[in-house]
């Protein structure tokens, strides 16, 4: 079974733990974005006046690289867009790494995509719905099936996903694109292009759609039946637990996020900044943090039913779904449906806005 982003194995995250070493490092070189993603979690999604230059972006690369990174993870924003992305993308493969970015693909043109090809980037990119009209509506922008549709092509014609070139999609699952799902991973699965389904992270403007929602029975159910897919027609076995189908995330092991504004956090979701890397380096705000220390030891660490459930020898739930909801990043995960009662909904999503 691979870990977290599809890659690492459990042994190499395990000696990367105990180690005290990374094994990737997620980096925001922007948070500028042109979709206005109704599910997503950065607040403001404008590009601010603080963010990192590119010499910052390449010094606390070279920093994570000394700590044992074999792969930087690109975030955002949307880094399809940005202007220095093909500089740091030669950057980056110059000093042997490997390259994983997310991405809306609104920037992936012709030449950009032989870039990443030729870099060997991976890809996952971003696609809720097959549907146009709902992927538009859950992009927040008219135009963005086709703008992910042209991404795609020139993916493809790039080499993507053959010799070796690994293309993912990323889709967050929630109640718009529920009843779709099983087909669109079988879909997926046939172009051999890798599903990248995950539960919402309940924070940003997911907080403020409550019509997003999908509870922890139906979860368990859509999550069983993508497992009965891959099992009975892909030949892939795997275990159903959230929050990534097919996968499991542990990041909190091995790894760490550098915002676009120098915040070092352990995740997207559990926004608690460690320092900042314009004031100390990577190591010592790694080293010195008591949050990342209670995260890679989560086994004495967690609290409630994550604590003792069966499947806490490799499995902690959403660290961000716990901060976010509950303000402690060792709580129990309240999405996973181990946690919900039956029927009920998870509190992972509040407010009165649906985006149908």
């Amino acid at each position: 079974m691979e870990l977290y982003n599809l890659e690492f194995s459990a042994e190499a995250v395990r000696e990367a733990a105990a180690a005290g070493r990374l094994l990737s490092m997620e980096i925001e070189f922007s948070r500028r974005c042109n979709f206005r993603c109704v599910y997503c979690y950065v607040e403001n999604r404008v590009a601010g006046q603080n963010e990192l230059s590119p010499e910052e972006s390449r010094d606390v690369i070279v920093q994570a690289r000394d700590l044992g990174a074999r792969k930087i993870i690109i975030l955002g924003g949307e880094p399809s867009i940005d202007p220095n992305l093909p500089a740091m993308l030669r950057f980056i493969a110059g000093l042997g790494l490997d390259i994983e970015i997310f991405t809306n693909g609104s920037g992936i043109s012709r030449e950009l995509a032989a870039l990443l090809a030729a870099g060997r980037a991976r890809v996952a990119l971003k696609l809720n719905s097959r549907n146009p009209e709902l992927q538009d509506r859950l992009a927040g922008k008219k135009g963005a099936a086709a703008l992910i549709g042209q991404a795609l092509a020139n993916l493809r014609e790039a080499g993507y996903p053959r010799n070796g070139l690994f293309l993912a999609l990323s889709t967050v699952i929630c109640r718009q694109n529920l009843v779709e799902l099983p087909e669109l991973w079988r879909w997926m699965r046939g172009q051999n292009i890798e599903p990248y389904f995950e539960v919402i992270t309940p924070q940003g403007h997911a907080r403020e759609q409550h019509g997003l929602a999908v509870s922890g029975p139906e979860l368990k159910e859509l999550f069983e039946r993508l497992a009965q897919i891959d099992r009975e027609e892909f030949g892939r076995i795997w275990e159903p637990q959230p929050p990534l189908a097919g996968n499991r995330c542990m990041r909190h092991l091995v790894s760490c996020l550098v915002t676009a504004t120098g915040e070092v956090m352990p995740c997207v979701g559990v926004t608690l900044s460690q320092g900042n890397i314009r004031e100390r380096k990577l190591a010592d705000i790694l080293h010195e943090s008591p949050v990342i220390r209670d995260l890679k030891n989560y086994r004495q660490s967690i609290k409630g039913p994550c604590r003792t459930c069966e499947k806490a020898a490799e499995c902690y739930g959403c660290r961000g779904a716990a901060y976010q909801l509950t303000g402690d990043y060792l709580a129990s995960d309240p999405t996973c449906w181990r946690n919900c009662p039956d029927g009920a909904e998870p509190a992972c999503i509040a407010g009165p806005t649906d985006p149908t």
